[in-house]
C-alpha cells in the first residue's frame, strides 16, 4: 500500500513538473520560484525550524517576483 502511494505522488509530480514546461516562463516566475528557494534556505539558516523556513520562502518569492516583474517591464514583455 505505501508503494502505491509513493508512485501516485511521483506521477503526479513528473505530470505537473512537465506541464509547467509547456511554455516559456516570464523573468517575474522565474523570479518567484528562485526567491522562494533562496528565502526558504536562508530562513532556515537564520531562524531554524518550518515556521523560519517557510516565513523564509514567502518573503523570497515576494520579493524574486517583484524583481522579475520589474525586469519584464524594463524589456517590453507582452502577455
Amino acid at each position: 500500500m505505501k508503494i502505491r502511494h509513493i508512485l501516485l505522488a511521483t506521477t503526479c509530480t513528473a505530470a505537473l513538473a512537465l506541464g509547467g514546461c509547456a511554455s516559456n516562463p516570464t523573468d517575474a516566475q522565474v523570479g518567484t520560484g528562485v526567491g522562494a528557494v533562496v528565502g526558504g534556505v536562508a530562513g532556515n539558516a537564520i531562524f531554524g525550524g518550518p515556521v523560519g523556513t517557510i516565513g523564509g520562502a514567502a518573503a523570497g518569492a515576494l520579493v524574486g517576483h517583484e524583481i522579475g516583474e520589474d525586469r519584464d517591464q524594463r524589456r517590453g514583455y507582452r502577455r
